[in-house]
């Protein structure tokens, strides 16, 4: 029986030499290829990027082969590739499109494989599902438009540039100049520079090392780095940067007496930072300190966007500067069409994923820790004072996400409970909005809110929660667990 292959929020993902195997990447790379040569811009090429698991260079090598059979040709990227580079190169080549291969922050054991269309932001459902119709097509061995037949005697042959062959098409040395000219134009260096910075860096084994050290140390910062060699297992952790996995990073901020820890995840599109403290930034508070810089000291004037999922701290300054809130679904695709088509001057999630006005509409890990370097040299103090000071004037926010787990059969009853689920009432208060986006959000008069969100793929429940204190949100949560009876 033919394995099932789906995109979830960011792309395809298996387990290697079990799901993800040279086969069915094979049959996705043909699927894709079937889906550009059908809009008609197979000519224009495309990007391949990759991160630094295992059998990556020989999976890039698969899909360059099935493009170039298909008559596309291929953009190779050299050595390890951030997602969000692999983005920019499609804004560089006028390419159709990219396939990133990566797992970002799962385990070890995954690969992924997601394909970015030439907007240089991540695939909305229309063309993952479109693509899903394809591979589905070919493993039932039917008709697929856009998908030729080719033998190898009458194949197109190999469309990339052949004495730079690496050995299937290294024909960019990392898009490393352009992507760095890029978001230098975009930081203020100069700030950076003045300060005298001293910035921990861990780049967690991943595909981002080498980018924030190298425009750091370019602006003057003294840097420390750690993780930054190539280790498919990941130094047996994740590559996740969050505050129960940056530990290290915590500690060596507090013994260098540094500034600021900026860390990456393994395809550098999400971040992770630690303030000289030795606190961790969590992205619900660190987006709105981004909103507020870009706000008052850069002095940018448009609308947000957020996920259905992230901080309403977001939508009070939105209101103080007169501007537009677009809430979304969870996943980056939907905050990517909002910055393509809403002119956002920000958009990011609670997970982690942010990008600007000006930059690619593609969640970049690597401009998110330049900009809160620039936000530290311009301000000269910390993150939590900078938090401290927007905390006054717009008041605090306290946010959680609880897991719960559950059985198949309790998920598919409350499944089933949830699409009646309005009480008027929730923590004491009226329920003011019912949000259904993606899963329930229930907003309370106050301004609090909850949202149930049940997991794609396993027996699970996300519980958000964000209120004006701690006893309020965790009265919020407990209550929605009695009513659902999660526990």
């Amino acid at each position: 029986m033919s394995h099932k292959i789906s995109f979830g929020t960011d792309g395809w993902r298996g387990i290697i030499a079990k799901d993800f195997t040279f086969d069915n990447v094979k049959l996705v790379a043909q699927a894709v290829a079937a889906y550009i040569n059908e809009e008609g811009i197979g000519e224009k090429g495309i990007v391949i990027g990759r991160d630094n698991r295992f059998l990556a260079e020989e999976f890039a090598d698969t899909v360059a082969q099935e493009f170039n059979l298909q008559g596309i040709p291929v953009y190779m990227c050299c050595g390890a590739t951030p997602t969000p580079v692999t983005a920019y190169a499609i804004k560089l080549h006028q390419a159709a499109g990219a396939v990133m291969l990566t797992a970002s922050h799962n385990p070890p054991p995954y690969n992924g494989f997601k394909f970015i269309p030439q907007t240089a932001g991540p695939a909305l459902p229309h063309i993952t599902k479109k693509i899903e119709e394809n591979i589905a097509k070919l493993q039932a061995g039917e008709p697929c438009d856009g998908y030729n037949l080719i033998t190898p005697e009458g194949r197109y042959g190999n469309l990339v540039e052949e004495e730079k062959k690496a050995p299937y098409g290294c024909t960019l040395d990392k898009p490393f100049d352009k992507y760095v000219e890029h978001v230098s134009n975009i930081i203020d260096l100069e700030a950076i520079e003045k300060a005298n910075l001293r910035i921990v860096i861990d780049p967690m084994y991943g595909a981002g090392i080498g980018y924030l050290e190298h425009i750091l140390g370019k602006a003057g910062a003294e840097l420390e780095v750690f993780h930054n060699q190539r280790d498919p297992l990941f130094g047996g952790t994740l590559p996740e940067p969050t505050g129960k996995s940056l530990e290290e990073l915590k500690r060596r901020v507090s013994t260098g007496k540094a500034h600021l820890g900026l860390a990456l995840d393994g395809d550098a599109d999400r971040f992770g930072i630690i303030d000289a403290n030795g606190e961790y930034i969590t992205p619900n508070q660190f987006l709105p300190l981004l909103y507020y810089h870009l706000l008052v000291v850069k002095g940018w004037r448009g609308p947000v966007a957020r996920t259905v999922a992230t901080t309403h701290l977001l939508d009070r300054m939105a209101a103080k500067y007169s501007q537009q809130v677009y809430e979304s679904p969870v996943g980056f695709k939907y905050i990517g069409q909002n910055l393509l088509e809403k002119q956002c001057i920000l958009g990011g999630e609670e997970s982690g994923g942010l990008s600007i006005k000006g930059h690619i509409p593609e969640k970049d890990g690597i401009l998110a820790g330049l900009l809160a370097a620039e936000m530290v040299a311009y301000h000269g103090k910390g993150l939590t004072e900078l938090l401290e000071q927007i905390h006054d004037e717009f008041g605090r926010l306290y946010s959680e996400r609880l897991d719960i787990h559950t059985t198949p059969e309790l998920k598919a009853e409350i499944l089933a409970q949830l699409k009646e689920f309005s009480p008027g009432e929730l923590g004491g208060q009226k329920v003011v909005g019912r949000i259904l986006l993606d899963g329930v959000k229930l907003v309370v008069a106050d301004g609090a809110w909850v949202l149930i969100r049940p997991s794609g793929t396993e027996p699970l429940f996300r519980i958000y929660a964000e209120a004006n204190s701690l006893e309020q949100k965790e009265k919020l949560q407990q209550e929605v667990i009695t009513l659902l009876k999660l526990s």
